[in-house]
């Protein structure tokens, strides 16, 4: 199970390759293995399947890229950005709880 704090801790090891509404594709940093704690590619790949508004998830092991497919009318792109660069997370930890489809 992932927590809306494990997300926002995922995030921290992004950074923006190319964002269009829709579709985030981020470069992952390879410390994420050292600080990732327990969560796993099989939880970060089964959120779609927990909060609404995200369509799918696609890990890259090879180049180290995840892409992420989402509503752009449920997140706007803004938010993305904002989790990616650490900002505005009462905001988005707000809305994340409020889609979850589940306890998360």
């Amino acid at each position: 199970m992932i927590s809306t704090e494990d997300i926002i801790k995922i995030a921290s090891f992004f950074s923006i390759i190319a964002h269009t509404p829709g579709r985030l594709r981020v470069r992952v940093n390879p410390k994420i293995k050292d600080s990732g704690g327990n969560i796993t590619i099989a939880d970060i790949e089964n959120l779609p399947n927990k909060i609404e508004g995200i369509i799918s998830i696609k890990i890259n092991k090879i180049i180290a890229s995840v892409t992420i497919m989402y509503d752009p009318k449920i997140f706007s792109p803004k938010l993305w950005e904002d989790l990616i660069k650490n900002q505005n997370i009462e905001e988005l930890t707000q809305l994340i709880n409020r889609l979850a489809k589940e306890v998360i």
